[in-house]
Protein backbone atom coordinates (compact mmCIF):
# COMPACT_ATOMS: atom_id res chain seq x y z
CA UNK A 1 0.00 0.00 0.00
CA UNK A 2 1.31 3.42 -0.96
CA UNK A 3 1.27 5.87 1.96
CA UNK A 4 1.01 9.53 0.91
CA UNK A 5 1.58 12.38 3.35
CA UNK A 6 -0.18 15.67 2.75
CA UNK A 7 0.96 18.75 4.61
CA UNK A 8 1.04 22.51 4.37
CA UNK A 9 1.13 25.51 6.62
CA UNK A 10 -1.94 26.67 8.51
CA UNK A 11 -4.54 27.96 6.06
CA UNK A 12 -2.90 26.31 3.05
CA UNK A 13 -5.91 24.19 2.13
CA UNK A 14 -4.70 20.72 3.05
CA UNK A 15 -8.02 19.95 4.77
CA UNK A 16 -9.95 21.12 1.71
CA UNK A 17 -7.85 18.76 -0.40
CA UNK A 18 -8.16 15.79 1.95
CA UNK A 19 -11.94 16.22 2.29
CA UNK A 20 -12.20 16.17 -1.51
CA UNK A 21 -10.03 13.04 -1.67
CA UNK A 22 -12.12 11.40 1.05
CA UNK A 23 -15.30 12.17 -0.92
CA UNK A 24 -13.67 10.29 -3.80
CA UNK A 25 -13.09 7.18 -1.68
CA UNK A 26 -9.55 7.77 -0.47
CA UNK A 27 -8.82 6.67 3.10
CA UNK A 28 -7.61 9.65 5.12
CA UNK A 29 -5.71 9.37 8.38
CA UNK A 30 -5.90 12.82 9.96
CA UNK A 31 -3.25 13.89 12.48
CA UNK A 32 -5.47 16.74 13.72
CA UNK A 33 -8.26 14.24 14.45
CA UNK A 34 -5.76 11.94 16.17
CA UNK A 35 -4.59 14.86 18.31
CA UNK A 36 -8.18 15.32 19.50
CA UNK A 37 -8.67 11.59 20.08
CA UNK A 38 -5.69 11.24 22.41
CA UNK A 39 -7.00 14.01 24.72
CA UNK A 40 -10.61 12.84 24.96
CA UNK A 41 -12.17 12.76 28.43
CA UNK A 42 -10.84 9.86 30.45
CA UNK A 43 -7.71 9.41 28.34
CA UNK A 44 -4.33 9.43 30.12
CA UNK A 45 -3.03 12.36 28.05
CA UNK A 46 -5.84 14.63 29.26
CA UNK A 47 -5.10 13.68 32.86
CA UNK A 48 -1.41 14.44 32.33
CA UNK A 49 -2.23 17.79 30.73
CA UNK A 50 -4.47 18.73 33.67
CA UNK A 51 -1.72 17.72 36.09
CA UNK A 52 1.04 19.53 34.17
CA UNK A 53 -0.82 22.70 33.17
CA UNK A 54 -3.71 22.93 35.61
CA UNK A 55 -7.26 21.61 35.77
CA UNK A 56 -8.57 24.92 34.42
CA UNK A 57 -7.54 23.68 30.96
CA UNK A 58 -10.28 21.05 31.24
CA UNK A 59 -13.82 22.38 30.92
CA UNK A 60 -16.85 21.38 32.98
CA UNK A 61 -17.77 19.02 30.15
CA UNK A 62 -14.48 17.15 30.65
CA UNK A 63 -13.07 18.35 27.31
CA UNK A 64 -9.71 20.01 26.82
CA UNK A 65 -10.09 23.77 26.41
CA UNK A 66 -8.23 23.78 23.12
CA UNK A 67 -8.49 27.54 22.59
CA UNK A 68 -6.94 28.30 25.99
CA UNK A 69 -4.24 25.68 25.46
CA UNK A 70 -3.49 27.08 21.98
CA UNK A 71 -3.04 30.58 23.43
CA UNK A 72 -0.67 29.24 26.10
CA UNK A 73 1.52 26.98 24.01
CA UNK A 74 1.91 29.28 21.04
CA UNK A 75 3.05 32.02 23.40
CA UNK A 76 5.52 29.89 25.36
CA UNK A 77 7.88 27.44 23.66
CA UNK A 78 8.66 25.59 26.90
CA UNK A 79 4.95 24.95 27.47
CA UNK A 80 4.50 23.88 23.83
CA UNK A 81 7.33 21.37 24.14
CA UNK A 82 5.87 20.05 27.40
CA UNK A 83 2.48 19.55 25.71
CA UNK A 84 4.12 17.87 22.72
CA UNK A 85 6.00 15.50 25.07
CA UNK A 86 2.63 14.36 26.40
CA UNK A 87 0.72 14.19 23.13
CA UNK A 88 3.10 13.47 20.26
CA UNK A 89 4.04 9.88 21.21
CA UNK A 90 0.35 9.06 21.62
CA UNK A 91 -0.56 10.77 18.34
CA UNK A 92 2.18 8.82 16.55
CA UNK A 93 0.88 5.54 18.00
CA UNK A 94 -2.69 6.42 16.93
CA UNK A 95 -1.57 7.36 13.42
CA UNK A 96 0.44 4.16 12.98
CA UNK A 97 -2.54 2.12 14.16
CA UNK A 98 -4.86 3.82 11.68
CA UNK A 99 -2.35 3.48 8.83
CA UNK A 100 -1.96 -0.23 9.60
CA UNK A 101 -5.75 -0.75 9.53
CA UNK A 102 -6.27 1.18 6.27
CA UNK A 103 -7.43 -0.81 3.26
CA UNK A 104 -6.93 -0.03 -0.40
CA UNK A 105 -4.12 0.67 -2.82
CA UNK A 106 -3.09 3.80 -0.94
CA UNK A 107 -3.82 5.86 2.14
CA UNK A 108 -3.28 9.55 2.88
CA UNK A 109 -1.81 10.86 6.12
CA UNK A 110 -2.86 14.48 6.54
CA UNK A 111 -0.67 16.36 9.00
CA UNK A 112 0.13 20.05 9.49
CA UNK A 113 3.51 19.02 10.97
CA UNK A 114 4.39 16.06 8.76
CA UNK A 115 8.06 17.04 8.50
CA UNK A 116 8.48 18.74 11.89
CA UNK A 117 7.14 15.74 13.85
CA UNK A 118 8.97 13.02 11.93
CA UNK A 119 5.64 11.70 10.63
CA UNK A 120 7.12 11.95 7.13
CA UNK A 121 8.96 8.73 7.99
CA UNK A 122 5.56 6.99 8.01
CA UNK A 123 4.86 7.78 4.35
CA UNK A 124 6.32 6.90 0.97
CA UNK A 125 5.55 10.20 -0.74
CA UNK A 126 5.05 13.74 0.59
CA UNK A 127 2.73 16.34 -0.92
CA UNK A 128 2.83 19.97 0.16
CA UNK A 129 -0.23 22.15 -0.39
CA UNK A 130 1.30 25.58 -0.80
CA UNK A 131 0.12 29.18 -0.69
CA UNK A 132 1.93 32.46 -0.01
CA UNK A 133 2.11 33.37 3.68
CA UNK A 134 -0.08 36.46 3.25
CA UNK A 135 -2.84 34.24 1.85
CA UNK A 136 -2.43 31.80 4.75
CA UNK A 137 -3.04 34.62 7.22
CA UNK A 138 -6.02 35.96 5.27
CA UNK A 139 -7.65 32.51 5.12
CA UNK A 140 -7.12 31.73 8.80
CA UNK A 141 -8.52 35.10 9.89
CA UNK A 142 -11.58 34.46 7.73
CA UNK A 143 -12.00 30.84 8.86
CA UNK A 144 -11.13 30.98 12.57
CA UNK A 145 -11.38 34.67 13.43
CA UNK A 146 -7.94 34.38 15.06
CA UNK A 147 -5.75 37.38 15.67
CA UNK A 148 -2.86 37.93 13.25
CA UNK A 149 -0.44 37.75 16.19
CA UNK A 150 -1.62 34.23 17.12
CA UNK A 151 -1.56 33.07 13.50
CA UNK A 152 2.03 34.29 13.13
CA UNK A 153 2.99 32.45 16.34
CA UNK A 154 1.45 29.25 15.00
CA UNK A 155 3.23 29.72 11.67
CA UNK A 156 6.52 30.27 13.51
CA UNK A 157 6.25 26.80 15.07
CA UNK A 158 5.70 25.18 11.68
CA UNK A 159 8.44 24.53 9.17
CA UNK A 160 8.97 27.63 7.06
CA UNK A 161 7.52 27.65 3.56
CA UNK A 162 10.84 27.28 1.70
CA UNK A 163 11.91 24.31 3.82
CA UNK A 164 8.54 22.60 3.25
CA UNK A 165 8.86 23.11 -0.49
CA UNK A 166 12.39 21.65 -0.53
CA UNK A 167 11.28 18.55 1.39
CA UNK A 168 8.21 17.92 -0.78
CA UNK A 169 8.07 15.21 -3.40
CA UNK A 170 5.08 17.01 -4.96
CA UNK A 171 3.90 20.62 -4.52
CA UNK A 172 0.32 21.68 -5.20
CA UNK A 173 -0.20 25.43 -5.60
CA UNK A 174 -3.45 26.29 -3.85
CA UNK A 175 -3.40 30.04 -4.31
CA UNK A 176 -6.32 29.90 -6.74
CA UNK A 177 -9.90 28.63 -6.35
CA UNK A 178 -11.09 25.40 -4.76
CA UNK A 179 -12.09 24.11 -8.20
CA UNK A 180 -8.53 24.73 -9.41
CA UNK A 181 -7.21 22.78 -6.39
CA UNK A 182 -9.49 19.87 -7.33
CA UNK A 183 -8.23 20.00 -10.94
CA UNK A 184 -4.61 19.91 -9.74
CA UNK A 185 -5.31 16.99 -7.40
CA UNK A 186 -7.21 14.90 -9.93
Amino acid sequence: MLKVGITGGIGSGKTTLTKWLENHGVVIVDADAASRTVVEPGKPALKEIAHQFGSHFVGADGQLDRAAMRELVFSNQEKRLALEAITHPRIRKELLSQLDRALGPYVVLSSPILFESGQSQMVDLSVVVDVPEALQIKRVISRDKNRVELIRKIMATQLDRQSRLIKADIVIDNSKSVSKLHQLAA
